[in-house]
């Protein structure tokens, strides 16, 4: 029987491994360094409007995020901001470039059981040569049959990834804890797009699920993929 699904791709960040805490962590010591100038809340909105302005500028990742937060300092101290502050903040961000990689559960168990059957992607956003670390610390690397490491995710970019590594997106899934990166653009392509969802969740990567949609699945975690597809392709 022919394979209705035959490419599988995977999110990295908070798909396969943690991230999105270590924005958390440094947020917080973030508003530590500029307690004396905003209070957390109001500091919380400036940055994140600042990186909503820059991503066009510095795309996603820490290095853009580093950024983001000197201008926000910068902002809210009316140019006034010490050069240590500035400093630690570099620092800070250092330190998360350099962070070691911790697998979420069943990420390797999912990989491993869907690469043996099918065509597995890693479809990633962000800084390369960070996404690049990443990867290799994992050690997930060898089990994949591409690497796309993108500046952004968008209906066309999934169109041309599943055309070039697979037989095009009405043959592909994605799976992903970004509904607004890892889902919605797969679907408006033809292909399947599973959701699962992580504890962190970047506010710019919010968006609302799809209605009465037959090629949206949710997830509670990596564990239950190997079944869906299964499943998926028995019916």
């Amino acid at each position: 029987m022919t394979r209705k699904i035959t490419t599988i791709g995977f999110d990295a960040d908070d798909t396969l491994w943690h991230n999105e805490r270590f924005f958390h962590m440094t947020q917080q010591r973030f508003a530590e360094l500029l307690a004396d100038h905003a209070d957390r809340d109001h500091l919380a909105e400036r940055l994140l409007a600042a990186e909503r302005r820059n991503l066009g500028h510095y795309g996603f990742g820490i290095k853009g995020f580093m950024l983001s937060m000197i201008e926000t300092a910068i902002e809210v101290t009316d140019d006034r901001v010490p050069a240590s502050v500035i400093r630690q903040i570099i620092e800070t961000g250092q330190e998360m470039l350099a962070h070691p990689i911790e697998l979420l559960p069943h990420a390797r168990d999912a990989v491993e059981a869907l690469s043996g059957s099918h065509r597995v992607l890693l479809i990633t956003k962000g800084d390369l040569l960070d996404q690049e670390r990443k990867l290799a610390q994992s050690g997930l690397g060898d089990l994949f049959d591409g690497i796309e490491i993108v500046s952004d995710k968008t209906p066309p970019v999934y169109a041309r990834i599943f055309d070039d590594h697979g037989e095009g997106a009405e043959r592909a899934l994605m799976a992903g804890n970004s509904m607004k990166s890892d889902v919605l653009p797969v679907i408006a392509v033809g292909g399947i797009g599973v959701h699962v969802p992580h504890g962190l969740t970047w506010a710019l990567e919010h968006a609302e699920a799809p209605q009465d949609e037959p090629r949206f699945f949710t997830l509670p975690d990596l564990s239950g993929l190997p079944a869906l597809v299964d499943r998926l392709e028995q019916g």
